[in-house]
């Protein structure tokens, strides 16, 4: 039985949106709904009854109101959502124009630097207008190879708001993963920082960019922000301009939100692609503006008055979900840099500093604030603190007991999950349930999520794929340059037909909650039986001699076996008496099966750029077989450690 870490106040419960939007759905619908189970049972059965009130609880800003909510929400894919609606995103996002403030932007340095709202405003009707006179139009690709700085939120938002469509990574990205993305989508602008700071380094960006301009044609455009010096010189870099100059002599005035159907393509996100080129993701504006102003008002229960912040770079969707955050009218706290850097501390001292209330971060960062034995709940007045998000990868029950002693007691600890394809989450937190240890609160109101056995039968209390057999607005659209649907049908659907195959390994339990086990595609399968990597990470990843660990099936002898790679912190060796250990402590908390038949110590442990562990990848050059994109990884040369250890080739 997972343990009891929180329980919200009849207060808190009460003072909700999501107590509101019951309260809203009663008086509607004349249905009264008591907790949140109630809820959620109450969506999934009434989809389009649910997305309708949704609509007008949030509520969207259209100029043209929808003529049925779906046409068919159990064909997947291909439901169409709230045909006849006009509307713009980015209007959605401006619709508050006063002197509170919209962003704080943040650094490893001490500078805050603060945008109101009527600022922010008044910077996008510039920048659009510039993008305007520069022929972008609606359907067109702007993209952002930028730093998490306020100039990227108004970058994508003065595209938008003509009805281009934005995409973006990070300037950590090389110039393959770059080509491997925006060579695809074939881009009109580009919007590139001189530099960017990491750990107190400067890192330059135009060189690359000049690189990149080489074999991507289609720029007609690059516009260059001053970041890391106050004038770049941008001479060596083709059809340059830097920002001041592109905006200048233009007027602030009102913005002419470009009107739209609600599934006009909005962002193109991207698949991590270590297996192959990354796959472009068509979403709709409509569809992710309705599901993030869902998950930002009704699960995390953010307010006007909330400041809400995300550790996250412009590649990864948490970005666009956290800008969403300004469709509420909260205050968005955008962070550029090493979360480590100077201290381990450092983002909590700026939640002290700039009165953070939704706290978000990832289990691996969580993680390593563990092994760098930092408590800072001592360090840091945490006081204005009521909410902290956790995504990435699943959060271990260590990790959910770390935050209650080591930063906060009273909060609500909200694990989530989801993924760039929906831009958004199938399971996660919300503001009437309590909190158990190592448990996501429950599934997302509007998805009909369910855990299939191996039968395709959905199980309770027993671990299974993750499906969605409901169509919801914010699935792709359609995959770019995929004009038969084979590359989306195939991504989701070719193992279920008509039911969207997440490939997470899950169970759902008797309450509602949901625990997370890994990625499916990674899970190990000894002797047949199906088991999650999560639930070795669990177990190794608390011992103080490790650092880091990685989990992989190696097809071995017509079986699988399990391989457990290490890395150990600094001054530890891999003795027989830790092996022990690990085995004695797996056979004992998890099962016999989850014993690993080898166990190698490695230099490092592979992630993406968004700092997902690649379990394929590992296991793919293991076993001979090639890692096409290497790319996508932050660290791609330890791979070839692993592609030469002998120890598993008996």
């Amino acid at each position: 039985m997972a343990r009891l870490l929180w329980k919200p106040s009849p207060e808190r419960v009460k003072g909700s949106n999501m107590y509101r939007f019951m309260e809203f759905v009663k008086n509607r619908y004349g249905i009264v709904l008591e907790n949140y189970d109630s809820l959620y049972r109450w969506s999934v059965e009434n989809i389009p009854e649910f997305w309708a009130a949704m609509w007008d609880f949030a509520p969207i800003k259209a100029s043209k109101g929808y003529e049925e909510v779906v046409d068919d929400f159990t064909r997947l894919p291909g439901a169409k959502w709230f045909p006849g609606a006009e509307l713009n995103f980015a209007e959605n996002l401006l619709r508050y124009r006063d002197e509170r403030v919209a962003i704080i932007a943040r650094n490893e340095t001490s500078v805050s630097r603060k945008i109101t709202y009527a600022e922010l405003y008044m910077e996008v009707s510039r920048l659009a207008s510039a993008l305007a006179s520069s022929g972008v139009k609606p359907g067109d690709r702007v993209v952002g190879f930028m730093p998490n700085i306020p100039e990227t939120v108004i970058a994508m938002l003065a595209a938008t708001s003509l009805g281009a469509i934005w995409s973006s990574c990070s300037p950590d990205f090389g110039i393959k993963g770059v080509l491997d993305r925006f060579g695809q989508i074939k881009p009109k602008i580009l919007f590139t920082a001189d530099g960017y700071i990491f750990k107190g380094t400067r890192f330059d960006c135009l060189g690359r960019i000049s690189e990149i301009l080489k074999d991507l044609p289609s720029i007609e455009k690059v516009v260059v922000v001053p970041y890391t010096e106050t004038s770049p010189s941008i001479s060596h870099v083709p059809n340059s301009v830097g920002l001041a100059s592109f905006v200048s002599g233009l007027k602030t005035g009102e913005i002419p939100f470009v009107q739209l159907p609600f599934e006009h393509p909005l962002y193109i996100m991207f698949t991590s692609g270590t297996t192959g080129l990354p796959k472009c993701m068509v979403q709709s504006a409509g569809g992710i503006l309705i599901n993030h102003m869902k998950e930002l008002i009704l699960h995390t229960d953010l307010k006007r008055d909330d400041t809400i912040f995300y550790f996250t770079t412009c590649g990864w969707m948490m970005w666009n979900w956290l800008v969403s955050s300004l469709s509420a009218g909260a205050t968005v706290v955008l962070f550029d840099g090493n979360p480590f850097h100077p201290d381990p501390e450092n983002l909590w001292k700026i939640a002290e500093q700039e009165g953070i209330t939704i706290f978000g971060i990832s289990a691996g960062y969580i993680a390593a604030l563990q092994n760098a034995g930092a408590s800072p709940g001592k360090s840091c007045n945490l006081e204005k603190m009521k909410t902290i998000l956790s995504t990435g990868s699943p959060l271990s029950v260590e990790g959910f007991e770390f935050i209650y002693k080591e930063a906060k007691q009273d909060l609500q600890l909200a694990s989530i999950s989801g993924g760039s394809d929906i831009n958004g989450c199938f399971a996660g937190g919300n503001p009437l349930s309590p909190v158990y240890a190592g448990e996501l609160q429950g599934r997302c109101l509007g998805m009909k999520v369910e855990a299939f056995d191996e039968n395709g039968k959905p199980v309770i209390n027993r671990q299974g794929e993750l499906v969605c057999t409901a169509a919801a607005p914010s699935m792709p659209i359609y995959f770019w340059d995929d004009p038969k649907g084979e590359k989306y049908h195939s991504a989701y659907f070719d193992v279920y037909p008509n039911v969207w195959r997440h490939g997470d390994f899950i169970e759902i339990n008797e309450r509602g909650g949901v625990t997370i086990y890994g990625r499916s595609d990674a899970t190990l399968n000894p002797g047949g039986v199906r088991i999650g990597t999560a639930e070795i990470y669990r177990q190794v990843e608390g011992m103080d001699e490790i650092e880091d660990s990685l989990v992989v099936g190696q097809e071995w002898k017509g079986d699988v076996r399990v391989i457990l790679f290490l890395k150990l912190a600094p001054g530890q060796a891999l003795t027989d008496e830790l092996q022990n250990r690990i085995r004695t402590t797996l056979r004992k908390n998890a099962s016999p099966r989850h014993v690993p038949a080898k166990i190698i110590a490695v230099p490092d442990i592979p992630y993406t750029l968004n700092m997902k562990k690649v379990e394929l990848a590992v296991k793919k050059i293991i076993q001979g077989q090639p890692v096409l994109n290497r790319d996508a990884l932050r660290n791609p040369e330890i791979l070839e450690f692993y592609a030469g250890l002998e120890e598993l080739r008996n």
